[in-house]
């Protein structure tokens, strides 16, 4: 007898083109794994994916969203890593195991859940065992849904390719998802972490999570700031959200030999800045897209050592994915969460 299960897609591009449909669970070939969806958290790309498809040429109906976790169902005959009852969270770039991402210089490899494959807001996914990796035990299904993407980014930026070392001075623009994970991780580590803001009560909300200082971005130089608070060395780390212009920003606030991950792009998809910092100071510049698989399992044994917990700002239920999605666009304190 057939399964059905619920999802929501969309038949054209455009987030008011949502729905829920219903279809049979997948089948899964010898290398497969069927994982029952517990939770998925969203991302600004997700929000993206839905406006303008980023470019891509998408197969209809799309599922949407790339970060979940579930409960493994059934495996197919050759799975070793995984077993009927084991609790996974998916990997953002399927295929993309370890060292150099895929693909080429002329064609970088941007192959994702929720674009090129398949989103995760069904209630089953069928993928194959290392599009997977084991949840941290730490951490219930929503919290460990928000590690793929969001954590790893800010893992992959700070530790993986920073390196970061104790008493480093650390710039964390905003408090979305990317942002507190930063500052925690970082917090973490022994670092001296700095939040920009436009909002007064998110400083605060900031600071109560840990951060040493927090800073107004609409009411105060922030990079002025950033020099006072450093006696004029600058930030050896920037997570570099904005994008756009707001990188000559970056430039100017960050230390010799500092490190600015370029992270967002909320100030748009060009971005710029003066050459002179860039010259003078010879920082890293680095663009950070997500990570690669050992990473992610670096960063969930890390969770679980540390004892980090995720901020979710709310979390819905499957059927207000609508309501969840229109939260994200709002802007959030940490992570937006939907449980299955």
């Amino acid at each position: 007898m057939t399964k059905w299960m619920r999802e929501w897609s969309i038949d054209a591009i455009g987030p008011q083109n949502l729905k829920i449909a219903e279809r049979p669970v997948p089948d899964i070939g010898d290398r497969d794994v069927l994982v029952r969806t517990t939770a998925v958290s969203l991302n600004y790309r997700d929000k993206l994916m839905l406006e303008t498809a980023m470019g891509l040429d998408l197969d209809f109906p799309f599922v949407p969203a790339s970060d979940m976790s579930g409960v493994v169902e059934n495996v197919g005959k050759g799975v070793t890593r995984f077993r009927p009852g084991g609790r996974v969270i998916s990997t953002f770039h399927p295929g993309w195991l370890d060292g150099l991402r895929p693909g080429s210089g002329r064609a970088p490899s941007y192959a994702t859940l929720g674009g090129v494959h398949p989103g995760v807001m069904s209630e089953y996914v069928a993928f194959p065992e290392d599009w997977f990796v084991a949840a941290p035990k730490s951490l219930d299904a929503a919290e460990a849904s928000t590690l793929p993407c969001a954590g790893l980014t800010a893992w992959f930026a700070l530790m993986e390719k920073g390196r970061l070392r104790p008493g480093d001075r650390v710039v964390v623009q905003g408090t979305g998802g990317v942002a507190l994970f930063g500052l925690q991780i970082a917090k973490a580590n022994g670092a001296e972490v700095i939040v920009t803001s436009g909002s007064q009560e998110k400083l605060a909300r900031a600071l109560a999570l840990g951060a040493d200082h927090g800073i107004n971005r609409k009411s105060e130089d922030w990079v002025e700031r950033v020099y006072e608070l450093t006696a004029d060395h600058g930030a050896d780390h920037i997570l570099e959200i904005a994008g756009g212009a707001g990188l000559g920003q970056s430039l100017r606030a960050v230390a010799a030999d500092g490190r600015i991950s370029v992270i967002g792009v909320l100030e748009g998809f060009e971005i710029s800045g003066p050459a002179a910092p860039l010259l003078l100071k010879s920082p890293v510049l680095q663009g950070i897209s997500v990570g690669h698989r050992r990473a992610l399992e670096d960063f969930v044994g890390a969770v679980d050592r540390i004892g980090l917990k995720p901020v979710i700002d709310k979390r819905y239920t499957f059927a207000e994915f609508r309501e969840a999605f229109a939260h994200l666009d709002r802007g959030s304190f940490g992570k937006v969460v939907i449980e299955f």
